[in-house]
């Protein structure tokens, strides 16, 4: 039915159901009017792109052009600045990328741009993406300065996807693009009340991301809804040469918005993480009335009380991801202009942050950093002992549990409420063990959200195999029509 109303809709020219599309300027200077208005509290946005008003009108062109264009066009997205685009630097929050200007867009960014999207700008993060320091304080950079919690200014936005989280949340975009190693899409939409998706790792390109871990990091959309999270993903996602991660994507890529259906969740076996609650007494409701709408649904829910041995994944992933930093940093580095940007290895930013200290290091240091310098490559023995671990006891593990179950996904509470900045004691997350295996096996991991506690937004986490982003999506997005849980912050 869904095929057939839109065929319906793409032939009849300048309807009703176009109406959305026909204003792309008028849209794009409402979010930028919202962000004078109110970003300078927040801090989400690093800077403006400067053209996004002549890519506004572009948009305005193709909507009078075209009866029904395509679904993004002109919707205002932000993307987060470890993404290389072009005409603003490209800094992963580091003064010593201040002058970094990418001669090309990343390919996620350029697949987005054919698909219609005006891009506004760039967010600020958690600068290096929260790799720098074991005490660093998310949400801050060197660059942008601390982003804040829209639901509560003096709470965290989390990270390392912080502005991008909290410009959405703040209505500052339509929608936003984070990148995630551990966390760092579910965590920031999670507490900022938004879907967030972090896709199998190979979905979609990396070629033009700072990157902490090949094994580990990818892009993935940040949203007000689980069908505008598809519709982005079906942009982004594909197989790129330069990443041979994605060598299987375009044959597991599709439209994800088609076929969404708000009885989806109807004769589903799904797994209940009881493993990953437990932490905090008023989200532990929240997730049990969460759990009281999927059985209304139809779903059919089983109890899983353990994951075997996860810990030892955990305890393995750090090794993986400080000697994949090393690599990784020197690769990005190489591709950048070295006329502007003095830095080539992790030991050059190492130096450079000691000799910036003041502007630098005055929050949280870079023990870190200094950590992944002493590693040794991608051949080190205890780098391919540690990844083994890793592979083995997420991976299989969740391969398992899905197995073993008969289930189709997993969830569970996404993590408890934000936390009060505090740069003396660092970030204090209350929970956060629902997405964990995923992000260490490349699984995906979709986070929608579940209600308030006390004013503050919490997640439901639906964990699926590799390449079932379709599954979660679907199940997800029924749960969302159902529940109606998002409630936006009042600023």
């Amino acid at each position: 039915m869904r095929l057939i109303a839109l065929a319906l809709i793409a032939a009849v020219p300048l309807t009703a159901a176009a109406a959305e599309y026909e204003r792309p300027l008028e849209s794009v200077k409402g979010y930028i009017a919202r962000a004078d208005a109110v970003d300078g509290k927040i801090g989400a946005i690093l800077r403006r792109d400067p053209t996004a008003l002549d890519q506004a009108k572009a948009a305005d062109r193709r909507s009078r052009m075209h009866g029904m264009p395509p679904r993004l066009n002109g919707r205002a997205i932000l993307i987060k600045d470890n993404i290389d685009v072009v005409g603003m630097p490209n800094t992963g929050g580091s003064l010593a990328l201040k002058d970094n200007f990418p001669r090309r867009d990343a390919p996620l960014v350029a697949r987005l741009r054919d698909a219609g999207v005006v891009i506004l700008g760039k967010t600020n993060l958690s600068e290096w993406a929260n790799i720098r320091s074991s005490d660093s304080v998310s949400g801050w950079s060197a660059v942008g300065g601390q982003t804040r919690n829209p639901y509560d200014l003096g709470r965290s936005p989390c990270g390392s996807s912080s502005g991008s989280g909290a410009a959405v949340a703040a209505g500052l975009a339509w929608a936003a693009i984070g990148t995630e190693t551990d966390g760092s899409i579910t965590c920031p939409a999670s507490v900022n009340g938004l879907v967030g998706l972090k896709p199998t790792v190979g979905l979609v390109p990396r070629t033009g991301v700072i990157l902490i871990s090949a094994s580990q990091d990818t892009a993935g959309p940040m949203t007000t809804s689980v069908e505008d999270a598809a519709d982005l993903l079906t942009a982004m996602a594909g197989s790129d040469p330069a990443d041979p991660a994605t060598k299987d994507a375009d044959a597991h890529k599709r439209n994800y918005a088609l076929g969404l259906s708000p009885d989806a969740l109807k004769g589903q076996r799904i797994g209940v993480m009881r493993y990953a609650a437990g932490f905090h007494t008023e989200t532990d409701a929240a997730f049990e009335a969460a759990l009281k709408v999927l059985e209304s649904q139809g779903a059919i829910l089983v109890d899983i009380k353990e994951f075997p041995n996860r810990s030892e994944a955990g305890n393995s992933e750090l090794t993986v991801l400080l000697t994949e930093l090393k690599v990784g940093m020197a690769d990005y580095l190489a591709t950048t202009d070295p006329a502007k940007v003095q830095v080539r290895s992790l030991a050059d930013v190492i130096a450079f942050n000691k000799a910036h200290a003041a502007e630098e290091m005055g929050l949280f240091g870079q023990d870190l950093f200094e950590q992944a310098e002493k590693t040794g490559g991608l051949k080190d023995p205890d780098y391919l002992k540690a990844k083994a671990t890793a592979d083995k006891v997420a991976r299989g593990g969740l391969d398992k549990l899905l197995a073993d179950n008969e289930v189709v996904a997993l969830v569970g509470p996404t993590l408890g409420p934000s936390w009060m900045i505090d740069p003396v004691l660092g970030d204090r997350y209350v929970g956060g063990g629902a997405g964990n295996a995923a992000a260490v096996a490349g699984y995906p991991h979709l986070t929608v959200p579940m209600g308030l506690v006390r004013g503050l937004p919490v997640g439901l986490s639906f964990v699926g195999p590799k390449w079932s982003e379709a599954t979660l999506l679907n199940l997800g997005y029924a749960y969302e029509q159902a529940s109606k849980a998002r409630m936006a912050p009042k600023l």
